[in-house]
């Protein structure tokens, strides 16, 4: 391609090639823009030809970066983050939360706390376009392009920083009636012998509870006849007497309310604050800040702290 006498790159079309990397798809990246498929590619085009290069090898189903477009993409992603920064920096976005705030978390904790806060948070910043996706799994915060993770346990990632929401555990639960039928557990090893409702958490290892008690930490390996991926199936099955499950407080605590569940293993517990998960380049970033703020102050601090249930015997 030839470059002569072409304008150099559009921002907005560094912006939009960064979404249409990561959906490798020109109608799924229109869909995220709110624009056609016809639309984005003429912006394709266009930033090819002022940059001289393939950006990507276009199929009738796909399209796939070249290597020229994967050089690109990193550079891209770099020049962005310092206009986002810069312009949380010296204008009034640093002090008025506006623009686009992708969030993801969990399916339970989105659905019961999560969206419900989210909806008065809009009202209160009506420059704020927000966007909540919910996963049973981790989600890769740079590649799939989320500003803010609402996750439940400790944070890995180097290129990530998190603040605490709330503290919260995980504990030990099953129905009256399993244990009725099978008796309660006495110690962290017996659960072994018992049925055991496991579900590939976030930031769990798949059927194995590392759980803190009296002795320090400890680590079972259970198993049942019965798994999923979803933690309210999980849940749900628990209260139907098929085992014994391990879930964050907030999860069973109207469960442990009313009586459906009970706390077996009282001793046992598990560490899994509530944290808000941001890439560095956003921690000066007003509309982080301020969400992030809100959900510390208005997070329901009752259904998250430790419930002192009655042990089962």
């Amino acid at each position: 391609m030839n470059n002569q006498s072409v304008a150099p790159p559009l921002l907005e079309d560094l912006r939009l090639f960064c979404v249409v990397a990561r959906k490798n798809s020109f109608a799924e990246s229109a869909k995220e823009m709110g624009s056609s498929p016809a639309y984005i590619s003429k912006r394709i085009a266009l930033l090819e030809a002022a940059l001289g290069v393939r950006l990507f090898h276009r199929t009738t189903r796909s399209v796939v970066m070249t290597e020229e477009g994967s050089n690109v993409h990193e550079w891209a992603r770099r020049i962005l983050d310092d206009v986002d920064q810069m312009l949380e920096t010296v204008s009034s976005a640093k002090q008025v939360p506006r623009g686009l705030l992708k969030i993801s978390t969990s399916f339970a904790l989105g659905r019961k706390y999560v969206s419900p806060l989210l909806s008065e948070f809009a009202r209160l910043h009506p420059a704020l376009r927000i966007q909540l996706e919910l996963f049973d799994r981790q989600v890769d915060m740079i590649n799939e392009g989320f500003d803010l993770d609402i996750r439940v346990g400790p944070v890995h990632e180097p290129h990530l920083f998190a603040k605490r929401i709330i503290a919260s555990q995980r504990v030990l639960c099953a129905s009256p009636d399993y244990l009725a039928r099978h008796g309660a557990p006495q110690t962290l090893s017996d659960l072994t012998q018992h049925q055991c409702l496991v579900i590939r958490e976030r930031n769990q290892s798949f059927g194995i509870w590392r759980m803190m008690g009296p002795n320090g930490a400890e680590t079972v390996k259970v198993a049942g006849g019965l798994a999923s991926n979803h933690g309210e199936i999980i849940h749900q099955w628990a209260i139907d007497g098929h085992g014994v499950i391990l879930r964050s407080i907030w999860d069973v605590a109207a469960s442990l309310k009313d009586g459906s569940l009970v706390r077996v293993l009282p001793a046992y517990f598990q560490e899994a604050d509530l944290c808000a998960v941001y890439p560095l380049q956003l921690k000066n970033s007003a509309k982080i800040r301020e969400c992030v703020r809100f959900l510390q102050k208005n997070l329901n601090v009752h259904a998250v702290q430790t419930v002192h249930a009655a042990p089962a015997r």
